[in-house]
């Protein structure tokens, strides 16, 4: 496998791991944000049966596997996370879109 070139050269499992830690920050970050978008989709769309969309998530996972293939990351790894990371969207979507439809009588 071809290591991106900003993989910093570790000498111990440390470097590693606060390596992966500063990932993981950033992973958060990113995903929160993408949350927020979610959120103004459940909030956009009409019908809750277009939370769902099948051909938007063909398109989603097979563009992450041209980047990754394109970065020298592992596909299959790529195409996993999105599969796990967009299935609990769209249940968080969902939700969303549940609770921003709630009528006033049924809440509380």
């Amino acid at each position: 496998m071809k290591l991106s070139q900003s993989v910093a050269h570790c000498h111990s499992m440390a470097d590693v791991r606060r390596n992966i830690d500063a990932l993981d920050a950033r992973i958060v970050a990113l995903v929160a944000e993408r949350s927020g978008y979610v959120a103004q989709a459940a909030r956009i769309k009409q019908d809750i049966s277009q939370v769902h969309d099948q051909g938007r998530i063909d398109f989603i996972v097979d563009r992450v596997k041209a980047m990754a293939a394109g970065q020298g990351a592992p596909q299959a790894v790529l195409e996993a996370t999105y599969r796990a990371m967009i299935d609990a969207f769209i249940e968080f979507e969902r939700g969303e879109f549940k609770r921003l439809r709630l009528q006033p009588s049924q809440e509380g």
